[in-house]
């Protein structure tokens, strides 16, 4: 173990000047009937921020609090370290009696700390190659005494994160370990892709593998450990999965320590398929390999899923006690998990929480008080919130929204439960609600377009007496699938909207028993349909007419070949690569109206971005047309169909390139290009300048 005395501290000011284009994301609203109800005024929209609200923590203007963990010390106290390697003790986070919180630097030089937790008296920090215990044992308030506790070997690549301590059940310590970058995502140093087990002594024993970003963890109720993973290679959309000794969660590559003496799984890079078929399917022929627990569909419910905090460990969160929340860094919001465990499997369904955060979720904890502390940072990876870093307090205003409390899977559908009772007439309404199902491929490529979507059709529908919950019988239920469900149409007895009107269940496994019985009083019966057959042919013709039309318009915004008129030249050739942080490695570029371009997109990122060219002051709409196409945009490659946009490339796989060929505008102007992957589009721009 090593001993590191303290330094004498040296007080650094930095200012910061951060220039960038953001868009606030629309809380979904609830609109109140009339005073009084619910805590509304007549005709008042209620949004997230009337049952949940946002308060920023200041933070003093030489402290550069890019949080990477958090820790609760006492009633009045919070640490945090940073990726620049401090820790900071925070008193009165709370601001009480109208007090701003006071900074006191506890500990520095640490290596880019993504992990912190207050264990036994003391704080423990997970660096990036070992896990660190920080001890002031002079009493002067500043850790003199950096102890390591077990480290782990590290080659230097930026992706090696390191993530934890969680403490288990048994008094265990967990961490895990990021897979590296060359191209790939790679294991370039022993245990990376693997969660290791800490004893009371801090004897090392290898728990699970097949981790790419296990960028969160924490224990459900039932003492069980979950863990965030995001999208990448092997991994078709971000999820939160059970992890349990010995599994296998998906990505090969930490397999290549498995013929380690100390390793407890037998797996070789090479039993595992690359198919492409959905990970379910896969399950069933490599042994131990675990299926998620929770899909969230990508660029609807994130892109990057970070932090995972149980309510039950002292969250004061109204009628969601017990419930999982998980942050998103990409989108600066937070979702809701409600589990349940079917035949020993854990499933369930995840819902929008609250959003508008100031900048990339990290890290979430429970202040005394129940409320939430929620630490940001963005620098190198971006987010919808606009800052570089930020800490924000969110606490629950007492009043109770009109949510879809959980749902419950049964034999023949789902019993979708509420928090508040439902009006009778709306919640029996098959209009009200919207059933698919769809998958992700398991492959090695970077993410997965949805794939095998379909609709469920409702075949009956009850509501309970007490009506607090909707049984929902349909045609078919889908193992292995994600089953969005939608209620736009349900309303409260109040007649209150949903909060928010839709979720998506991820089904592991069926439930036994037999299924509802369908009576003539519970039975959906189909709305007729009345056909205007004289009105046929003309919407075929001009479907017919349009078709021809749309694919020519695609083509042109999308040249991947030298138009022929060109006799192969081209005026100008631009090569365009990416740089980390969401940035173009060439932000201005200037060209001559009509001239014949040329452009080469390389992106050398770790992670997926296209080339957009727009009409002047177009960026942030078609930004936020491309995030409104949900899990349908990979299949468009995030670009919508706008006469707003000019041209595009694909969407590029990490290390892939295309060239794209396409005439300048005709008209002299500053002509926007960006990427419009979901949470991209805010930060990585550039401007072609067209002149005379």
């Amino acid at each position: 173990m090593v001993l590191i005395k303290k330094e004498t501290m040296t007080l650094r000011k930095f200012f910061i000047i951060a220039v960038t284009l953001c868009i606030s994301l629309e809380s979904m609203g609830q609109a109140a009937p009339g005073a009084g109800q619910n805590g509304g005024d007549a005709g008042k929209v209620l949004t997230e921020n009337d049952y949940f609200r946002i308060q920023t923590v200041p933070i003093p203007q030489d402290v550069l609090l890019e949080v990477g963990g958090m820790a609760t010390l006492s009633e009045g106290t919070i640490a945090v370290c940073t990726r620049r390697g401090e820790v900071w003790l925070i008193d009165n986070p709370y601001m009480k009696n109208g007090q701003k919180p006071t900074y006191r630097l506890f500990a520095q030089g640490l290596h880019e700390p993504l992990g912190l937790n207050y264990v036994w008296g003391d704080l423990y920090a997970v660096q990036r190659s070992e896990l660190t215990r920080l001890r002031d044992t002079d009493g002067d308030g500043m850790a003199d005494q950096y102890q390591t506790m077990y480290s782990w070997p590290l080659v230097g690549n930026y992706h090696e994160y390191s993530y934890g301590p969680l403490l288990d059940k048994d008094g265990n310590m967990i961490v895990a370990l990021n897979l590296g970058w060359n191209g790939n995502s790679e294991s370039l140093s022993k245990w990376h892709g693997w969660m290791l087990k800490l004893s009371p002594e801090f004897k090392m024993t290898p728990f699970a593998v097949g981790f790419r970003s296990p960028a969160g963890m924490d224990l459900n109720d039932a003492g069980d450990i979950f863990y965030s993973e995001n999208q990448g290679h092997w991994v078709g959309s971000g999820y939160i999965a059970h992890v349990a000794e010995g599994d296998f969660m998906g990505n090969p590559q930490g397999l290549k320590w498995s013929g380690e003496p100390e390793s407890n799984i037998h797996l070789k890079p090479s039993d595992i398929p690359d198919t492409g078929e959905p990970k379910y399917e896969v399950a069933k022929r490599v042994k131990g390999l675990k299926n998620p627990a929770v899909w969230f569909p990508h660029t609807i419910l994130g892109i990057s899923t970070s932090a995972i905090l149980n309510s039950g460990d002292g969250g004061n969160v109204g009628p969601f006690k017990g419930q999982l929340f998980v942050g998103d860094q990409g989108h600066s919001k937070i979702m809701r998990v409600a589990l349940e465990k079917v035949n020993g499997v854990y499933q369930g369904v995840v819902f929008p929480f609250r959003e508008g955060f100031s900048s990339g979720i990290i890290r979430m904890i429970w202040g005394s008080d129940g409320s939430m502390f929620v630490g940001m940072t963005s620098r190198g990876w971006g987010s919808t919130g606009h800052e570089l870093f930020g800490l924000q307090r969110l606490a629950w205003t007492g009043e109770t929204p009109f949510e879809m409390k959980d749902v419950k899977a049964k034999p023949d559908g789902f019993e979708l439960n509420f928090t508040m009772p439902v009006d009778e007439e709306t919640a029996k309404d098959v209009a009200s609600y919207q059933l698919g199902t769809f998958t992700y491929k398991y492959h090695h490529e970077y993410g997965s377009p949805t794939i095998n979507q379909s609709e469920r059709e409702i075949k009956a529908i009850e509501v309970s007496p007490d009506r607090m919950s909707v049984r929902l019988v349909l045609d078919s239920m889908k193992l292995g699938y994600i089953h969005e469900i939608k209620a736009e149409g349900v309303k409260s007895s109040n007649g209150l909207p949903l909060l928010h009107n839709f979720g998506y269940y991820t089904l592991n496994e069926l439930p036994g028993g037999s299924g509802l019985v369908i009576t003539d009083k519970n039975r959906v019966v189909k709305p007729e349909v009345h056909h205007h057959m004289e009105e046929t042919p003309a919407a075929a013709a001009s479907e017919k007419k349009a078709t021809p039309t749309a694919k020519l318009e695609a083509i042109t915004k999308h040249m991947v070949k030298m138009p022929a008129s060109w006799e192969g030249n081209a005026d100008r050739t631009i090569t365009l690569g990416t740089l980390p942080g969401l940035k173009f490695d060439v932000d201005n570029i200037t060209v001559k109206a009509g001239s014949k371009l040329k452009v080469v997109f390389k992106n050398n990122d770790d992670m997926l971005h296209n080339f957009v060219l727009v009409k002047p002051d177009a960026a942030d709409e078609v930004g936020a047309m491309a995030l409104k196409l949900g899990v349908q945009g990979e299949r468009v490659h995030y670009v919508p169909n706008t006469d707003k946009v000019l041209n595009h490339t694909s969407l590029l796989q990490p290390g892939k390139s295309e060239t794209v060929y396409f005439n300048a505008p005709a008209t002299p102007g500053k002509y926007p290009y960006l990427c419009t992957y979901p949470g991209h589009y805010t930060l990585m721009r550039g401007v072609l300048t067209v002149t005379k």
